[in-house]
């Protein structure tokens, strides 16, 4: 029987160990990253995978680099004869991706080339694509550059933001992989190269690229807000404090007020001037120190008013 090693981390990658497993397939290990402080109390987490993992029985590796040699060597003990990678965060080195007879797999949340790297979800709202897909693929030693085995699209509709979009892509991830592995392990597939010349890159978020440029256009705010939420979430800055901005809304306005400008107050939340003839309306964000909370609630302990700027 197939000696299966899955490695993954967060949450994208449980649905689909859980989907080897109920499949019946040998998931003989799992290699997760190491348990992390977590929350205020900074209480040690183990990752999602590793949860999952432990509910089935099946033993866990937690290498903090897969690289070095001792714990590279605990993986190749396992015996694989095919390594199953989802969200895993790490680039597998060359003797590991050659061991198994069936070679290294890697559920990547894109249609690659597009967004190879850390952050597709996030990237593919941020650039307000209309769709995005799974990719299923051979690894290799550069980062998300091996042969594609199979690909499935999935819409992103204007109301998606990083949380569903991550939850349609990881049961679409789930469903594709499970119609992939038994034409994978029959030698059904005819793996297809990646044209290196239209790859595009999403590196992880940088702590810059959260806060809110209110000159760029009302969609490319808009898109800015939902690529964010709901981690690492967006951020602006109101009389000199730093406010996550949650949730907004586009508004079709005339109003010619500089950039980053309050230009209506009304019941559930304030508008705000972009940089063309789109202002975005907040109704749902998180000052400094408090709370989420509507913006019905915020303007009932706030006095802010038409001219109050953001983002100074």
């Amino acid at each position: 029987m197939t000696r299966i090693v899955f490695m993954g981390t967060p949450d994208f990658s449980v649905p689909v160990l859980r989907r080897l497993v109920d499949e019946g397939y040998n998931v003989v290990g799992v290699v997760t990253q190491p348990d992390r402080p977590k929350g205020r109390k900074k209480e040690l987490t183990p990752p999602p995978v590793k949860t999952e993992a432990l509910k089935h029985g099946i033993e866990v590796l937690q290498p903090e680099k897969i690289r070095h040699q001792k714990d590279l060597d605990q993986v190749l003990a396992l015996k694989p004869d095919l390594v199953v990678t989802a969200a895993f965060g790490q680039i597998l080195p060359n003797e590991l991706l050659e061991a198994p007879k069936h070679g290294c797999i890697n559920v990547h949340a894109s249609l690659l080339p597009e967004l190879r790297g850390g952050a597709p979800i996030h990237y593919s709202i941020l650039q307000g694509k209309e769709k995005t897909g799974i990719t299923i693929m051979y690894m290799a030693e550069k980062l998300d550059a091996g042969d594609i085995l199979t690909q499935a699209e999935v819409v992103i509709t204007e109301e998606d933001n990083v949380g569903t979009l991550h939850d349609k892509l990881s049961k679409a991830g789930t469903e594709l992989l499970s119609e992939t592995l038994p034409m994978l392990l029959e030698g059904k597939l005819k793996p297809i190269k990646q044209n290196d010349s239209k790859a595009t890159f999403a590196s992880n978020i940088k702590r810059e690229q959260e806060k809110i440029d209110w000159t760029r256009t009302g969609e490319e705010i808009y898109n800015h807000i939902r690529g964010l939420n709901p981690w690492p979430v967006a951020f602006t800055t109101l009389e000199g404090q730093t406010v996550k901005i949650w949730r907004g809304e586009k508004i079709k306005s005339s109003n010619p007020s500089e950039p980053g400008t309050v230009i209506g107050v009304d019941s559930d939340g304030f508008v705000v001037a972009s940089g063309n003839g789109t202002a975005i309306k907040i109704v749902e964000l998180q000052p400094s120190g408090k709370k989420k909370m509507s913006g019905e609630d915020f303007l009932r302990g706030s006095q802010i008013t038409p001219g109050t700027k953001l983002g100074e």
